[in-house]
């Protein structure tokens, strides 16, 4: 009786030790999905900064070619 009470109770911290490696992988794959989200927020701005300088060298070469 007392065997199958350890056994149980041995059972039961595998368990909850198979739920922390889930909850500690779960919080890496969100610290990895908001380094993704601040990557593209950081080639957005990049993108919209390039596509500025872009727009304002075509206003300059009309303006001087014009």
């Amino acid at each position: 009786m007392q065997g199958d009470a350890l056994a149980l109770q041995g059972d039961a911290l595998a368990l909850h030790l198979d739920a922390l490696t889930l909850y500690r992988d779960a919080l890496a794959l969100q610290g990895d999905a908001l380094t993704l989200y601040w990557d593209a927020l950081a080639l957005q701005g990049i993108a919209k900064f390039n596509s500025r300088q872009i727009n304002e060298m075509l206003y300059l070469v009309q303006f001087i070619f014009h």
